[in-house]
Formats: structure tokens, C-alpha cells, sequence
């Protein structure tokens, strides 16, 4: 399935197939939740091979509390942006929570949004029970299907918060089989979020579709981290399986202070950065406000 804006010349795009080949080959699949086209662009430059525009920008760009309230009209905005920047990676979108649940068919009319107006390649929706429903549905309608199980921030306040899911005999139990029935429905691919390496090692090895973690320790076949949360734009408290790669908001906030510095000491713009007009045309010019004046 192919999204809008791709270039023919583009190094070779990621598909299911493709990810499956790396699964095969226990070659990592690198997964990364990005929101707007400058970062699209980057992902695809340094061969990233999943961009999920998720649900997650409520909070981390729309300034939402959590991800409930973030509209379908909301994440179709963002997942537009990011297809127009990406030419090889897979794209998949969240669907937010109240798009799905009710029915299979509501289920299934916001995935054909998300890939007709949004571009995305796949969609990407939470928790096992009766969104394995909803996965079948969309799926039987042609559109691929990623699942995330563990930590679903849409229900974290059923699930006690943002807390490590799995933790005993009885939960571990559940979020497998939720994984289970998730790939059973034809998932391509289940996100394991914050659930304890022991438990991802157990699961790990029964699933066939892809197996992506987030806190959910390295037996899984690739990885995802949030944009933001490894580039070191966010603030407040981090989870303890993100790591920074970068420090950019520093980097921000010293380069933003500097232009108010020099702007306020009258340092810039300086000549190097104004534009020039011939001689005789600006003679011109005051002649002509002058007359004007008279």
C-alpha cells in the first residue's frame, strides 16, 4: 500500500514484506513517533523504518493532558504533514481514542480516513479484548494493522496510571494472550509497552508478526521511542526506558537567547543581512517622495 507524495526515485521503501525480511533475519527495525514533515524528512534521511504519528502528540505537541482528548481531525492534520515527508518509511497512524470502539464499522470508516486523507500506510489501535474485534474488521477491509498492548496510555486510568504493566503471573498472562489474539486477528506487527524484559523474553519467541518494544527490554525485533522524549525536547518526568540521544531543547533555548540578545543590543540584523538597492533607483525613490511631500 503506498501513501501520497512518494518520489520514484527514493531509495527502496520500507513494506510489511520487508519488515517481516528483517524480522527473519533478526536485523533490528528501528521505529520512531514523529508528528510534522521537517521531522518526517530527517526519519527518512537516516533510514528510519517506521514513523508513527501517534496519538502521543496530544500531549507532546498539542498541549493536552493526556491522549484522550486528541480529535481524529487533529492526527489527520499531522499524519498529512508527515506522508509529505517521508519517501521509504512505513507509515502508520494511531487511531484516538472513541474513533474505534464502538463497532467494527466506525472502526473501520477512521482507518479508510487515515489512509485516504491522511496517506498512512497502516493504523495503529490499542489493547486487546474487543479492539482484536475492531484489528479483524480493519484488516478484512484491506488496511494493515499494528496493535499495542502493555501500557495503553489511552487507558491508563483503568490500568492505575502510567505504571509497568505485567508485573504478575496473572496480568503477564493477560497482556500475552492480548498480543496473541492481536497477531491471531492479522496484526502485522504489536507494540509491548512497559512490560518487564522477563516477560517480553517469554512472549518474544511465540509471536510470528513483528514484535516491537518500548520499555519492554531488547528481545523484541525493533524499537520505538517518541521524537521528542530522544532528542531531549521534553520536559518533566521522563519514563525510565527513555533514553537521550540528543539535548536540542538546550541547543533551543541557547541559540533563541542569543537572537533576543543580539536583537535587543542592536547586533542584528547587522549589513551582511540587508539587501542592497541600486543607487540611481533609491535617488529615484526619494525624488519621488519628495514631490509627493511638496
Amino acid at each position: 500500500m503506498s501513501g501520497g507524495g512518494r518520489d520514484a526515485t527514493a531509495r527502496h521503501a520500507v513494506t510489511l514484506t520487508s519488515l517481516a525480511a528483517k524480522k527473519g533475519d533478526r536485523e533490528p527495525i528501528v521505529m520512531v513517533t514523529a508528528y510534522d514533515h521537517p521531522s518526517a524528512r530527517i526519519a527518512d534521511e537516516v533510514g528510519v523504518d517506521i514513523v508513527l504519528v501517534g496519538d502521543s502528540a496530544a500531549n507532546v505537541v498539542l498541549g493536552y493532558d493526556s491522549t484522550v482528548p486528541v480529535t481524529v481531525d487533529e492526527l489527520l492534520m499531522l499524519t498529512r504533514a508527515v506522508r509529505r515527508g517521508l519517501q521509504s518509511a512505513l507509515l502508520v497512524a494511531d487511531l484516538p481514542f472513541g474513533s474505534y470502539e464502538a463497532s467494527d464499522e466506525k472502526a473501520v470508516r477512521t482507518a479508510q480516513r487515515f489512509v485516504k486523507k491522511g496517506g498512512a500506510d497502516a493504523v495503529k489501535l490499542e489493547r486487546g479484548g474487543t479492539s482484536v474485534d475492531r484489528a479483524r474488521a480493519i484488516i478484512r477491509a484491506g488496511i494493515p494493522v499494528m496493535g499495542h498492548v502493555g501500557l495503553t496510555p489511552q487507558a491508563a486510568t483503568a490500568l492505575g496510571g502510567y505504571r509497568v504493566q505485567g508485573r504478575t503471573a496473572d496480568d503477564a498472562e493477560r497482556l500475552i494472550r492480548d498480543a496473541l489474539d492481536l497477531q491471531a486477528a492479522g496484526c502485522f506487527a504489536v507494540v509491548l509497552e512497559a512490560v518487564p524484559a522477563a516477560v517480553t523474553a517469554l512472549l518474544a519467541p511465540m509471536m510470528s508478526c513483528v514484535l516491537i518494544g518500548i520499555g519492554a527490554g531488547d528481545a523484541t525485533d525493533g524499537q520505538v521511542l517518541v521524537w521528542h522524549d530522544l532528542l531531549g525536547l521534553s520536559t518533566g518526568h521522563l519514563a525510565k526506558f527513555v533514553r537521550r540521544f540528543a539535548d536540542v531543547r538546550a541547543e533551543a533555548v541557547r541559540g533563541l537567547s542569543d537572537y533576543a540578545r543580539a536583537v535587543r543590543d542592536h547586533e542584528y540584523p547587522a549589513a551582511e543581512h540587508t539587501y542592497a538597492i541600486p543607487p540611481e533607483e533609491l535617488d529615484a525613490l526619494r525624488a519621488r517622495l519628495q514631490s509627493q511631500r511638496q
